[in-house]
């Protein structure tokens, strides 16, 4: 800890010093020159300052509002010295913001005290500031742990799907920075952007609901099995629901809406609009689109112009005309998404 006393007096300065030192055990910093004495406080800090109120180039009001105007040094304790009689002065000090006064003549008793006292609020200001920063910091790293673990989650449990579904690990990838990517150019905020790719992926976690002999099948669906299979959507909700953790709620409300059309006529739900949560409507975009260009047992590839010009198509019918048109916005970031993770 440090003292900065600062007094243009010679004798008084001296004098001053001696009592800190006999009160605290501490050697003081000196300064005649306020100007020098308020620089080297911004530069390293002080934990006590003691000021007279005469001095040349810079007064005791002065030199405590330019401690007061320096973000360290706010909440120091100042204490001014003041001549008998100076009450308006006083006055004028505490309005802003010196913590104490000391009357000449000086009472070398009292002005013991009055520094020891002054130092072990400091010195208490400075556990408790230590304290809260530390418990910041704990909270901090276990917030992160729990993000980790949530994200490890999401991952296994994107895999496991995987491991049942004829869709590459690639479309996964390439969809989920797709959604980020549309999320970015409808301006939301990036934390939601990189909350989208961690949860997108588990936006087909329903079929591991799905039987095999429907989710394997090479060729088209007959309508019976369509109908199963357009149970995943619900499936992976009742899989992801009731959870406190926000990245798993966002992906249970992708998985659950991400097949929802904008016209109202997908499923599970029949939503319409903007009853489709966010994150279903800009995975809706990312999943079909990736698909039409993506080659499936019961289909060839599109072209990637082909692929763009059925979302296009589609806006306000399957599709949120918002999401689409920040779709096209990012097309140079759809093509190096599609380059940089193939099949």
């Amino acid at each position: 800890m440090n003292i900065v006393i600062v007094d243009d007096n010679a004798v008084n300065l001296m004098l001053m010093a001696a009592l800190a030192r006999s009160a605290t055990g501490i050697e003081p910093v000196r300064f005649d020159d306020p100007v020098a004495g308020l620089a080297w406080c911004r530069e390293h800090g002080a934990d006590l300052i003691v000021v007279d109120f005469m001095m040349p180039g810079m007064d005791g009001h002065q030199f405590i509002q330019a401690v007061r105007d320096t973000p360290r040094l706010v909440d120091v304790p100042v204490v001014m010295v003041t001549a008998t009689g100076q009450s308006a002065v006083r006055r004028k000090a505490l309005e802003i913001g010196a913590t104490d006064f000391l009357t000449k003549p000086v009472d070398s008793t009292e002005i013991k005290l009055r520094l020891r006292n002054l130092l072990q609020l400091r010195q208490a200001q400075n556990l408790l500031r230590d304290r809260a920063a530390h418990l910041a910091e704990e909270v901090r790293v276990a917030t992160e742990a729990i993000v980790l673990r949530e994200r490890d989650l999401i991952v296994r449990l994107s895999r496991a799907a995987e491991f049942r579904d004829p869709e590459t690990g690639g479309h996964i990838q390439r969809m989920a920075h797709y959604a980020a990517s549309i999320a970015r150019h409808m301006g939301e905020p990036e934390s939601y952007a990189q909350a989208l790719l961690t949860a997108a992926p588990m936006h087909d976690v329903g079929k591991l609901g799905t039987p095999d002999h429907i989710l394997l099948k090479s060729g088209r669906l007959d309508p019976d099995e369509l109908v199963e299979m357009h149970r995943h959507a619900e499936i992976g909700g009742r899989i992801l629901a009731d959870t406190d953790s926000p990245l798993l709620r966002l992906a249970c409300e992708i998985a659950e809406t991400h097949h929802e059309k904008f016209d109202g006529s997908g499923y599970p739900r029949g939503l319409q609009g903007e009853q489709i949560p966010l994150g279903g409507r800009i995975v809706a975009v990312a999943d079909v689109f990736d698909a039409l260009n993506s080659t499936r047992p019961y289909k060839k590839a599109w072209p990637l112009d082909e692929s763009r010009a059925y979302i296009e198509e589609h806006s306000g019918r399957h599709f949120d005309p918002r999401c689409v048109q920040a779709f096209v916005a990012g097309w140079n970031d759809v093509l190096a998404i599609r380059a940089r993770f193939p099949d």
